[in-house]
């Protein structure tokens, strides 16, 4: 366990030093925040131990520094009597973890570094653990092994322990939000707030109020206090979704708020600071959107710090397999089904598809195969014949003759009953699902209660006979 001691005292530098190695630590010393940081870009260092008053530079801008480069360990700030405010606020805006006064209580000291220490170990785990996983293809809910995928892992891994601001483009579908969590996720401000907001979802009206907030009489309407996205931010991040949308005057206000980070209310008097993180995303070309007059240059420089490109799913097949896994164990939860994997054949299908709606859309797909399947491996048939391809040995609808129903489908003789047929539908869906009522109602399309007096109404029991439906097998599994 690496410690690093800077004091631009020398004797009490020394005393520290020796002090903290009896106790079994490896450590470092630093004069000031300059040497510090020549130490830290060639040494990794697990705990920090700094004075907060020293020339050149202090301790404030050396945690700063060090947070900003994603590179601060758990810090233990001293300082003298007379400064502990600083030193409360260095640690509350910059990640210092502790503070304690001089002269040094041994004991507290130590008690401290024990702490600093496990807080150190049990990030290292995560970051290692965080390692195994984008190996295996994922890295919070953004899966995929192709090079395009690993190669956005990565990237998301070493800029968002930072506070820089992040541009994410690409195609609707294709998983801008996912990468804004998991840059948030993977950040020093995972415990703080996330807030989205979709600036192409909202009025221009209503677009400062919803950022800025707005105080009560603001406007008609305004009845009273609203805390806008940034506030409520404050200390996480904020992803500004469809940034291209946004309309030039209130893009012209937010780039002054990047500057300096300081707001106000829509009708207030008193100026606020956001600590937050901004990561924006377009669907657009931001380039183009700046040839357009869509997006502000200015803002564009601003926000794209670092710019982090999703590929469309048609340009990254090979992870489909992986994306449908993981969209069958979260499907199963949610619907309460026991679909364990795809065909072979129903993947063969997947991968022939272009998907111009990218993931969602590919989502869609896999939500209605699994309600539809139930249990076991997910088939061909059930896939939404919109998606399943022709084959060119396939005959076309028109060429033959309807072919025998399979056992998962209804024919509805002419001469039947509306509520004939719909009682037919229901029991065949129950015989379907194995009676899981709650199953049963969401293929249907209506809730849980009117499946039930359904039931009621048409006397359904766990074994019902046929009616003047023909063509409905008895099981369909």
């Amino acid at each position: 366990m690496k410690v690093l001691v800077v004091d631009d005292e020398l004797d009490h530098q020394q005393y520290l030093a020796d002090l903290i190695e009896s106790w079994g630590y490896e450590v470092r010393r630093a004069s000031d925040g300059k040497e510090a940081l020549d130490i830290a870009s060639e040494v990794l260092i697990d705990v920090l131990v700094t004075d907060l008053i020293m020339p050149r530079l202090d301790g404030f801008e050396l945690l700063r520094t060090l947070g900003a480069e994603g590179r601060l360990p758990p810090a233990i700030v001293m300082t003298a009597f007379g400064s502990i405010e600083k030193a409360i606020a260095t640690i509350h805006d910059l990640g210092g973890f502790w503070y304690i006064e001089k002269p040094v209580d041994v004991a507290a000291l130590r008690a401290l570094l024990t702490r600093a220490g496990a807080q150190s170990r049990l990030a290292r785990e995560n970051e290692q653990l965080k390692r195994q996983l984008v190996s295996q293809g994922a890295l919070g809910d953004l899966v995929g092994r192709s090079t395009a995928m690993i190669q956005i892992f990565d990237l998301i891994r070493q800029i968002a322990p930072t506070n820089v601001s992040v541009l994410i483009t690409g195609e609707s579908g294709t998983g801008k939000e996912l990468v804004a969590r998991a840059l948030h996720d993977n950040s020093r401000r995972n415990e703080g707030p996330y807030v989205a907001l979709n600036c192409a979802a909202m009025p221009e009206t209503l677009m400062e109020s919803e950022l800025f907030g707005h105080e009560k009489g603001a406007f008609t309407g305004a009845v009273e206090r609203r805390i806008g996205a940034l506030e409520s931010a404050n200390d996480g991040t904020l992803f500004l979704d469809e940034i291209g949308e946004m309309p030039p005057p209130m893009q012209a206000k937010l780039l002054r708020v990047l500057e300096d980070y300081h707001f106000r209310r829509l009708g207030g008097r008193t100026e606020l600071t956001a600590n937050v993180r901004i990561i924006a995303a377009t669907n657009r070309d931001p380039l183009k959107a700046i040839q357009e007059g869509k997006l502000r240059e200015d803002l564009y420089y601003r926000l794209n710090v670092f710019h982090i490109e999703i590929p469309p799913l048609r340009d990254r097949k090979e992870d489909i397999p992986l994306i449908v896994e993981a969209m069958i164990h979260n499907m199963n939860r949610k619907h309460q089904t026991r679909v364990t994997d795809p065909s072979p054949a129903f993947l063969s299908i997947l991968r022939q598809r272009n998907w111009e709606g990218n993931v969602r859309e590919l989502r869609n797909v896999i939500e209605r195969a699994v309600i539809l399947a139930g249990a076991g491996t997910l088939q061909p048939s059930h896939i939404p014949g919109a998606v399943r391809p022709l084959s060119d040995s396939e005959p076309s609808i028109e060429s033959v003759q309807p072919p025998a129903l399979p056992s998962d489908l209804l024919s509805v003789r002419v001469g039947t009953s509306i509520n004939q047929a719909e009682q037919a539908l229901i029991e065949a869906t129950l015989e379907h699902t194995g009676w899981n009522k709650t199953r049963a109602a969401s293929i249907l399309g209506i809730s849980v209660k009117t499946l039930y007096t359904k039931v009621r109404e048409y006397r359904i029991s766990d074994s019902p006979t046929q009616g003047t439906v023909s063509g409905r097998a008895a099981g369909s599994d």
